[in-house]
């Protein structure tokens, strides 16, 4: 930490004086915010150098070309550790979280899937132009060897799980001809690899990709499909057609465009990545006994029901074991998600502690009344702590930070060791005297926490102002 501190102070000349650690979404990178004075950056401690250094010349390079990226602004002499530009906290996933759950995406939402789109061809092309393949890692481009090893991990982790018998012989023969014609169209451009939107901010209102670091030379088709048919983002079919459109204007801009012949190759792509994604979700809950991936099965499946209502004759076996796949009994409803959750309460006092309606005896209650009051004060009666005026009042006060600092490691402790004992209920409450601004603001911060440390459920109950949330 210290080096990067240091770094931090070679590159702005201050002395970093915050740090906050941030969630790595399961990479092994850690990323940290560094402030000092007025500004604040993002550290980087990677543990591959190669991996670091495809991502410094990459960004480098894309910035070059006008492309939207965080700017790396600083490298340690040992490239295990760098400083890059702060985006924010608008992270694309959680901005269209609701229709992420609803299944229903607001106007706004569609807006920012269809902006991100829109970006994509940019970094495809002009990022490809003059680009120094070499740098990629941990290979520069798509390849055969590349499309097998997938195959194989949908074969291995979850089509033998799964009891289903098959011919391993014809299989593979399909697996090869459909390795062939995914090859059969490479092109000169950069294929992101690992396009979702977790992996987009949104920054002004515009959107920059941040993990590009396994990009190789591919074709377009893959980050299409990944963005796109991302399983648990259960898109509308109307939407997914916005998307594709939008795509598709944008990337006229760069090469003639025959549609009928983008949404072929686009098939196979969508193909492939949807046997990826399940081979993913089979290591990830039958081998490591997670089976909260296993409830994201019947999306997959529900992807893949759909593109077989066109049967892909070149591959005759495989259309057919998928097919049988896809009627399992097995796969009809998602799996029970058993994972903790964690029930997150604002309440006035005057109205009495929540109940708990789990059984479970409840947990932390939390008196936020020792905090000032911008109840007190007439400007801020009309509003709550949902609000940014409420929200500044308490944040530039300070005395709410000091006392959810002492609030977040008693209640991390508590999850951690409550998964730990595969326990299913967790209560946490925050009551003050009207239940509107100061519980309603601590509930926030703890939810928000919460969702960037751990793999559990969260829901949120503003009980007095009758709202109530699942993350």
């Amino acid at each position: 930490m210290e080096k990067l501190k240091d770094l931090f102070e070679s590159y702005t000349g201050q002395r970093a004086t915050e740090v906050e650690e941030l969630t790595s979404s399961g990479s092994n990178r850690r990323y940290f915010r560094l402030k000092g004075g007025n500004i604040s950056i993002i550290g980087v401690v990677g543990t591959n150098k190669d991996e670091n250094n495809a991502f410094i010349k990459l960004s480098r390079h894309f910035v070059e070309k006008g492309i939207r990226v965080p700017k790396v602004l600083a490298v340690s002499d040992d490239q295990m550790r760098y400083v890059q530009e702060d985006l924010g906290d608008d992270q694309l996933y959680k901005l269209v979280s609701h229709g992420r759950e609803s299944g229903e995406y607001s106007s706004y939402e569609s807006h920012l899937l269809c902006q991100a789109m829109e970006a994509l061809p940019k970094i495809q092309f002009k990022g490809a132009e003059g680009l120094d393949w070499s740098v990629c890692y941990p290979e520069p481009a798509f390849s055969e060897r590349m499309i097998m090893f997938d195959l194989n991990y949908f074969k291995y982790c979850f089509l033998k799980a799964t009891g289903l018998e098959f011919n391993e012989v014809k299989l593979q023969e399909d697996f090869e001809r459909l390795r062939d014609d995914l090859m059969s169209d490479m092109g000169e451009t950069f294929m992101c690899r690992d396009f979702q939107s977790r992996n987009v901010m949104v920054k002004d209102g515009e959107p920059y990709f941040i993990d590009f670091q396994g990009g190789r030379k591919g074709p377009i088709y893959y980050d299409v499909a990944s963005f796109v048919w991302q399983a648990r983002a259960r898109y509308p079919e109307t939407l997914r057609k916005e998307m594709v459109q939008t795509y598709l204007k944008s990337l006229k801009g760069y090469m003639p465009v025959d549609e009928d012949v983008f949404h072929e190759r686009l098939r196979l792509f969508i193909l492939f990545r949807s046997l990826q994604v399940l081979g993913a979700y089979g290591f990830r809950g039958y081998f490591e006994k997670k089976p909260h991936f296993l409830a994201s099965v019947p999306f997959a499946l529900s992807n893949l029901r759909k593109l077989l209502q066109k049967p892909f004759e070149a591959y005759p076996y495989l259309n057919s074991i998928l097919s049988k796949l896809t009627t399992m009994s097995q796969f009809n409803n998602i799996a029970e998600d058993k994972r903790l959750e964690v029930r997150i309460f604002s309440f006035s006092y005057k109205k009495g502690i929540p109940a708990d309606t789990t059984g479970n005896g409840g947990g932390y209650v939390f008196d936020c009344r020792a905090v000032n009051n911008p109840g007190k004060y007439e400007y801020y009666r009309q509003f709550t702590g949902l609000d940014q005026e409420v929200v500044k009042f308490l944040e530039d006060d300070g005395e709410v930070t000091k006392f959810l600092e002492s609030v977040f490691p008693l209640v991390d402790a508590h999850v951690k060791r409550f998964m730990e004992r595969k326990f299913t209920h967790l209560q946490v409450c925050f009551g003050c005297t009207g239940g509107q601004h100061r519980s309603v603001y601590c509930a926030e911060r703890l939810a928000s926490h919460l969702s960037e440390r751990f793999d559990i459920k969260i829901t949120v109950s503003h009980r007095e102002l009758d709202i109530e949330k699942i993350l």
